[in-house]
């Protein structure tokens, strides 16, 4: 494969100097295991060019690109729908967007009290993060017919739909502790238990591990390489 065909390709996809970033990571790891153990010295030199060529890295960054183009394009999608962001809507409004996605978090506030600001910050910040889950709200004083018809007694009130269906809510802040200090993770896990949010988050971190060690293991397999034919 062309290296410089690679290199434009990984740059595209924000994957930058990935690397030689993971090269200058080995050779710190190298250099320390030489320090603590006393072991004769191993080659530093790494050809980035030849791990361009590496199969198994070569498969690694195939597979993370399409696995990052279909995640790109599923936010798209998303964002089509009014997902990624936490938005105000009205009751006229408030039927259709329930109704087009599969999992709505709906907040029924009070521009005066305290506690449905706190709420309206911590869902703001899990907006962004959980693009598959639709976060809104709507002014209670502006909404009484869903007010009523939902049998919203206390506010801040989290109606949780489920393909249209309310499903569960919070009310108040009773399943965080009953304190105002609570911490967005708090809610995120919270949400996340009922089936609102998914663990996608803790997913990627985990496939972003097993990416970098495959970077790593080529880049260690290539240095011994060199190491023998010396």
């Amino acid at each position: 494969m062309d290296p410089d065909t690679v290199k434009s390709t990984l740059s595209n996809l924000a994957f930058g100097n990935v690397l030689a970033a993971a090269a200058r990571d080995y050779k710190k790891e190298v250099l320390a295991n030489e320090k603590a153990q006393g072991s004769r010295p191993v080659n530093e030199e790494v050809d980035l060019d030849e791990l361009m060529d590496d199969p198994e890295l070569e498969k690694l960054h195939a597979d993370r690109i399409a696995a990052l183009r279909r995640e790109v394009e599923k936010r798209e999608a998303f964002k089509r729908q009014g997902h990624g962001e936490y938005r105000e809507v009205s009751e006229g409004d408030f039927l259709g967007e329930v109704t087009r996605s599969e999992k709505v978090i709906c907040h029924f506030y009070h521009k005066e009290f305290y506690r449905c600001k706190i709420m309206d910050k911590h869902l703001k910040t899990l907006a962004p993060r959980h693009v598959d889950t639709k976060f809104i709200k709507m002014d209670a004083e502006n909404a009484p017919f869903f007010v009523t018809k939902l049998a919203i007694k206390t506010l801040p009130c989290v109606i949780l739909f489920s393909k249209g269906i309310a499903m569960d809510r919070l009310v108040g802040f009773q399943d965080l502790g009953a304190k105002d200090d609570f911490s967005t993770t708090k809610l995120e896990n919270l949400l996340v238990k009922k089936g609102m949010l998914s663990e996608k988050r803790k997913e990627e971190d985990e496939e972003d591990y097993e990416y970098q060690e495959g970077i790593r293991r080529s880049v260690r397999s290539s240095a011994n390489v060199d190491s023998d034919s010396d």
